[in-house]
């Protein structure tokens, strides 16, 4: 079986292609690395997986130094030529597409990237899908389209037609773009809603890291809508445990939306609190206003997900922050108060 997963030198593609390695499928991976957060990460990411940078060429193959099974390409998905002989030239299973431009508040500051990237980016995948018979597309949603939900936990039956950002109004794009493809053209896309992924080799935009810089360099942390939020944080080997669950699901339908969460909301102070006892440092919180874009609570109904797979959520909160600690320690060379 041969693999496609775009953006594999993001968070979540790092470890979806690795999983998809060490299973032993065929897996070619692609990204743009981009600047939006540090390239650097994104080298080291793809450094892991045995893929060497120095030699990289744009729409050249890089073979993996540790791994037969897998290649690497910087594509970016708005190049609908690079994208569509890329196709031509493998006879793909299955695509795991989750190359994006990422972030909320982001999309207000740089609305352009977003719509280059998530619109125009994903028509070329499900173009290259069409026209090259792949029988499976699974697709990074997210837990954002439900915008300001009067529900206290989100399933995948809410009504999402009212996004406050940008962000999720592609997001949402994405799900419709999907369903037309799906029923015109009969193969399968499955959307994974995902809700606040964190772990090791996350990203730096995001509260995890953020606010693990600050305290480690005594920075103030911003703590927004003054504490009164909370977020259903899931860990990165959750995630990647629901995408290959997902992947494996025999469906009927052609076309399908997972919540993929941890279904266990995290008060953001209980999460700060985490952190601060895991660094052994008192942070200072600066408390901000409820920032545009943004959404208070976030809660995922998982249902669907279990119903339909093995799928279980294993990492409490506390482990997760550990290792997320531990990691980051590690990789920026800290030395521990211990």
């Amino acid at each position: 079986m041969k693999i496609l997963v775009t953006g594999s030198a993001g968070f979540i593609g790092y470890y979806v292609a690795k999983k998809m390695i060490d299973l032993g499928y065929q897996v070619i991976g692609i990204d743009n690395l981009n600047d939006y957060y540090s390239v650097q990460l994104k080298i080291d990411r793809l450094a892991n997986c045995g893929i060497n940078i120095s030699k990289l060429k744009y729409n050249y193959s890089i073979k993996s130094t540790i791994h037969d099974n897998y290649e690497f390409y910087k594509i970016d998905i708005t190049d609908s030529d690079s994208i569509m002989k890329l196709f031509e030239n493998n006879n793909f299973n299955i695509v795991i597409h989750l190359a994006a431009q990422a972030g909320v508040r982001y999309s207000i500051e740089n609305p352009d990237a977003y719509i280059q990237s998530n619109i125009n980016g994903y028509f070329n995948i499900l173009e290259a899908c069409r026209y090259c018979k792949v029988k499976k597309l699974v697709y990074a949603s997210s837990s954002s389209v439900y915008g300001l939900s009067d529900n206290e936990r989100l399933s995948e039956s809410d009504i999402t037609d009212f996004p406050v950002s940008l962000y999720a109004a592609t997001k949402k794009s994405n799900e419709l773009m999907s369903y037309v493809y799906s029923n015109l053209y009969g193969f399968q896309t499955i959307g994974l809603r995902f809700f606040t992924v964190y772990g090791p080799w996350g990203r730096p935009d995001m509260a995890p890291f953020l606010f693990t810089d600050a305290i480690l360099n005594g920075k103030d942390i911003n703590v927004f809508n003054n504490g009164q939020m909370q977020r259903d944080f899931t860990y990165i080997d959750d995630i990647i445990e629901g995408i290959y669950n997902v992947i494996n699901i025999n469906m009927i339908e052609n076309y399908t939306i997972f919540n993929i969460g941890n279904n266990k909301p995290v008060k953001l102070m209980n999460f700060i609190k985490c952190l601060e006892n895991e660094l052994k440092i008192i942070p200072k919180l600066k408390m901000k206003e409820m920032q545009p874009g943004d959404v208070k609570d976030t809660w995922a109904n998982i249902d669907k997900l279990i119903s339909k797979s093995s799928y279980e959520p294993k990492i409490s909160i506390e482990q997760g922050v550990k290792k997320f600690v531990n990691w980051y320690k590690d990789y920026f060379k800290i030395i521990s108060n211990d």
